[in-house]
């Protein structure tokens, strides 16, 4: 154990105190909020300065007036082959060719175009002409617009769970689904790249022959376990750093430029005593607020922390495995796949199944299976998992990594060793079985 902890220790200062560890904590905060900021703002600015593309139209319908604040319409009038050679003849936008319609079933509306037009061109042409169509409808239907609109009503649904106490708890939907897609990206993130960090070192360490030095005085599964324990204290530590950098900075970058919280706003608006429509969006924001700080953080914090641990270990035992097997990153592409695949299936479902339907039966074996519990748990955690799930979910997990270790010790003590060895699956079956 103390060898253990020896490469524990050697793993973890070598990592810490590299140039490009300190950057990538710092930087990393520092960078993604600033790209987000000025690719929103060059965003507005081209909004701002864009200019509007010109659009040639035929209406043989003679019901329409095209408007918009993206395009310029102008008619052309006359045969649809001679708009065809004037428009060819411009740098204009398109030519757009409005047919005599039955507005209860409109067809034949055609965009010519130099260039592909893109999906929001489109689909802004096409709310145009759903807009006028609409309006046409009614007033051949003789419905008054203010009477129409006076049909609308909107329905605000408060959703309001019951805890194991018997205790009432209002919950908004669409903030947990942020923290479940959150969490189970993070996690996806934090275990494939640490992961494949494991195997990157053991590959240049077997390589550069260090590790034939290093076995000499510890037992392969001991340097394992050292470098997997090793370079989740990194992970650990780095994603900690993150946490309090950003959150400083935010509160740091509010105060300096004087802008109110979202609670702070809130409050203003209360004491202000604001129309009716501003105290009901007030109202609103304090109810989101309430959710959000009402939220189990320490047992989503906890949580997420196990199953970083968990499932890092579990899949940095078999990169382990695969980096002591092969001798480049290009050859351990074949054995990287299967790996994976479990990884790709839970970060999909996390969209398909589990974000939509968090206490589905896919969802809930997703969350239990060891291989795939590290995200679909994540995903699942901010609506409140039964108890006896997270337990099973959490001793699965745990024996899963016990099992992973114990099949990858056994290929990595043999791998790790051997050099210019054509490696395939048999192989590796072979060194699995071999005994000590």
């Amino acid at each position: 154990m103390n060898k253990i902890w020896l490469i524990t220790q050697r793993e973890f200062l070598n990592r810490v105190q590299k140039k490009s560890f300190l950057i990538a904590t710092i930087l990393i905060p520092l960078i993604f909020p600033a790209i987000i900021g000025l690719l929103v703002y060059i965003a507005k600015e081209q909004d701002k300065h864009a200019e509007k593309e010109i659009v040639h139209y035929i209406d043989e319908s003679a019901l329409f007036t095209p408007d918009s604040s993206k395009f310029i319409f102008k008619k052309f009038t006359g045969s649809l082959e001679d708009a065809k050679t004037a428009y060819r003849a411009t740098d204009d936008f398109g030519l757009l060719y409005i047919p005599k319609l039955n507005i209860s079933d409109p067809k034949g509306i055609v965009l010519y175009t130099k260039i592909s037009p893109s999906m929001e061109d489109i689909s802004g042409i096409e709310n145009l002409f759903e807009a006028q169509l609409k309006d046409l409808k009614m007033q051949r239907m003789r419905i008054d617009q203010k009477l129409l609109d006076s049909l609308k009503t909107n329905v605000n649904i408060s959703t309001v769970s019951f805890t194991d106490s018997g205790q009432e708890k209002s919950n908004n939907s669409i903030i947990l689904s942020g923290i479940g897609m959150a969490g189970g990206i993070l996690m996806y993130m934090f275990i494939f790249i640490y992961g494949a960090q494991i195997m990157q070192g053991i590959i240049e360490e077997k390589t550069s022959k260090v590790v034939e030095v290093i076995v000499s005085s510890v037992k392969p599964f001991q340097l394992m376990m050292g470098k997997i324990i090793g370079l989740a204290s990194v992970g650990l530590l780095q994603f900690l750093i993150w946490i309090i950098l950003m959150g400083t900075l935010t509160f740091v970058v509010v105060d300096m430029m004087g802008v109110d919280t979202p609670q702070q706003q809130a409050m203003q608006q209360i004491s202000a005593e604001a129309a009716a429509q501003q105290a009901a969006a007030t109202s609103e924001t304090l109810k989101a607020i309430n959710e959000f700080t009402s939220l189990p953080w320490i047992q989503i914090g906890i949580s997420f922390l196990f199953y970083f641990l968990g499932g890092y270990l579990l899949y940095g035992a078999l990169f382990a495995a695969v980096g002591s097997a092969v001798d480049s990153p290009a050859e351990a592409q074949q054995f990287m796949f299967p790996i994976t695949i479990p990884m790709l299936i839970s970060y999909m479902s996390l969209f398909m199944f589990i974000l939509k339907d968090p206490h589905g039966p896919i969802s809930v074996w997703l969350s239990i299976i060891p291989i795939t519990s590290p995200i679909a748990m994540m995903g699942r955690i901010g609506f409140g998992v039964p108890f006896w799930q997270l337990a099973l979910s959490v001793v699965l997990l745990i024996g899963g990594f016990i099992l992973t270790t114990w099949v990858a010790g056994r290929i990595y003590r043999v791998g790790i060793l051997m050099h210019g060895t054509k490696v395939n699956y048999k192989v590796l079956a072979k060194w699995f079985m071999m005994k000590n």
